[in-house]
């Protein structure tokens, strides 16, 4: 794996006797460690950093979606009906066409997540769906865990 040298130099030493042989090999396993310890905490990490607001989503047994090149844009709904666009930016209802309209201008093929709170009220996920279909969005997919 390294190499080492012959060569006979003479050294600054006392206890060396004049002469050392410098070691020429890399010592690659510190470097493992830490790679290993990088990647048990990544793999715990990266679930807690999927979704920005915490709900508890209904379950289905409809199939997943296919993932596509380009991000979807998430639209959150959590227990207390408040609406939350992307990780954890707060909308009200009335400004919530006015913030997506821009967002997809130019990209008619990007879906709209709609996550909402197993607890909240039917009417507010099917007001929240309402607008987004009058504003003309059609790629719309309601998320839920599966059973």
């Amino acid at each position: 794996m390294g190499a080492s040298l012959s060569t006979k130099t003479r050294s600054r030493g006392r206890r060396t006797g004049g002469q050392f042989r410098p070691m020429a090999e890399i010592n690659v396993t510190p470097m493992v460690d830490v790679m290993l310890v990088l990647l048990i905490i990544f793999m715990v990490a990266a679930p807690l950093l999927t979704a920005g607001v915490p709900i508890d989503l209904p379950s289905s047994k409809a199939k997943a979606i296919d993932t596509e090149d380009n991000k979807p844009i998430e639209i959150t709904l959590d227990k207390d009906g408040k609406i939350f666009l992307g990780e954890k930016t707060e909308i009200k209802q009335a400004t919530l066409v006015t913030m997506l309209s821009p967002m997809l201008e130019g990209r008619e093929d990007t879906r709209i997540y709609v996550r909402a709170d197993k607890e909240l009220d039917y009417g507010k996920v099917m007001s929240v769906l309402g607008l987004l279909n009058a504003a003309g969005f059609s790629r719309v997919a309601l998320i839920s865990e599966p059973e």
